[in-house]
């Protein structure tokens, strides 16, 4: 079937989804397969559940005329998405990093929204799936769409942007993560900055962190809307920065004040001024938006349970984003501080090293109880009174289990596998 054709019976639809269990009446269904999973075996279920449309590539599965066979159901999926992006022709935002892209995403979209009709990536749909998922997702009444774009290896960013086609890009970082899968802290360099490669070769435009050394350099010759801390020539210039308890920044004479914790927050908020400030959104409705936002997910939430207080940072770890939550949590004055330490995963080679460099940054934090959870931990776990290792969640749990917190400050961080936050209701 023709790519418009295609496309059209897409628009007769109320939305798409490639999950039965998000079947709608009058929806349009697109059956992937994966390792462990076939969706043409569903076909039958997505349209016995209301679906108008499904998109198959195993002709066992035809129905009758709702059923559309295709060679592959994801490269459909794909140029459907880019196929859609161009029918709309809508300003995109394309957003990547190492670390806060999500809250990032996030703040750019409060910020816009006060102003434009805007669709943003839903939760972490940032991959070769989630982002022709949210393109599909984006309205003739959208005027600005806003995408999240994940990677763990070279040519995924490259691969993200021909589909998404943005119009602008922002890198919050390059840091290091899945050095596994890009090669090292060099790979994520170059693989991150594979946006900048394409909005220079389309000539679009960047927004970038003048502070950041990396940025600067990798986005030269591109046509670039800036901001800083330093600089005063940058096209946003943010004169003060306060850490806490939550972060604020003073831009244009204007103190905003956010939910967020950790001072490695100011530039996900500094880049959603910036982004505001060029969109023409009104200072005091930048404010207005970033003082709501409330971080939600487990990504830098700060809360009270009886008389502890949380910092619950455990939707994910790097060696990078560990650093800067473990530099605020030290530079905290409270007393009584605990953190709950879990491995980070997708290091490859680097996983010894960077597990034992971590351990051994907090040396002199002696008056912190440190608790490391996870084999790697364990593999390099150095014998000090306030270090306790546990090479699982079980074993930490039968030994937390006995304690009693009261009045104490905590500091919850891991990869997204060790999932963490079941250590709340043992506090």
């Amino acid at each position: 079937m023709e790519l418009n054709i295609l496309h059209q019976l897409f628009l007769n639809c109320t939305s798409i989804t490639t999950d039965t269990r998000k079947i709608e009446a009058h929806s349009f269904f697109i059956a992937l397969k994966g390792d462990r999973f076939d969706a043409n075996t569903f076909a039958k279920e997505a349209i016995n559940k209301g679906a108008s449309y499904v998109v198959i590539d195993n002709n066992d599965y035809y129905i009758d005329h709702r059923t559309i066979l295709v060679e592959d159901s994801l490269v459909t999926l794909q140029a459907l998405a880019n196929f859609h992006r161009n029918y709309l022709n809508l300003p995109i935002i394309a957003l990547t990093g190492s670390n806060g892209k999500t809250t990032t995403k996030e703040l750019i979209y409060a910020v816009l929204s006060q102003k434009f009709n805007v669709k943003a990536t839903v939760g972490n749909l940032n991959n070769h799936i989630g982002v022709p998922l949210t393109l599909l997702s984006f309205a003739s009444s959208t005027e600005i769409g806003i995408i999240e774009m994940g990677a763990n290896h070279q040519k995924e960013i490259e691969f993200l942007c021909k589909i998404a086609q943005p119009d602008f890009g922002y890198i919050t970082n390059f840091g290091k993560a899945h050095l596994e899968g890009f090669g090292g802290f060099e790979g994520v360099i170059k693989g991150k900055s594979e946006m900048y490669h394409f909005l220079k070769v389309q000539d679009k435009k960047v927004f970038i962190n003048l502070d950041d050394a990396i940025q600067v350099q990798k986005s030269d010759s591109i046509s670039n809307y800036s901001f800083s801390t330093k600089d005063k020539n940058a096209t946003v210039f943010i004169t003060d920065i306060n850490a806490g308890p939550f972060v604020s920044v003073t831009y244009d004479t204007t103190i905003i004040q956010s939910q967020l914790v950790g001072i490695y927050n100011a530039n996900n908020i500094n880049a959603a001024i910036t982004v505001g400030h060029y969109f023409n959104v009104d200072t005091n409705l930048i404010k207005k938006a970033i003082e709501n936002y409330a971080p939600t997910n487990n990504r830098s939430q700060l809360s009270t349970k009886d008389s502890n207080q949380l910092i619950l940072d455990a939707y994910n770890a790097n060696p990078s984003s560990m650093a800067v939550a473990l530099q605020h949590f030290i530079q905290v004055e409270a007393s009584n501080k605990i953190a709950f330490l879990g491995d980070m995963f997708e290091l490859g080679d680097e996983s010894l090293k960077e597990h034992q460099a971590l351990i051994m940054s907090l040396l002199e934090a002696t008056e912190i109880e440190f608790f490391f959870v996870g084999e790697s931990f364990c593999n390099v776990q150095i014998n000090r009174p306030n270090f306790h290792f546990f090479a699982t969640f079980e074993t930490l749990q039968a030994y937390v289990s006995a304690l009693k917190f009261e009045n104490k400050y905590i500091l919850i961080k891991g990869s997204r596998a060790m999932a963490l936050e079941r250590i709340i209701p043992l506090l």
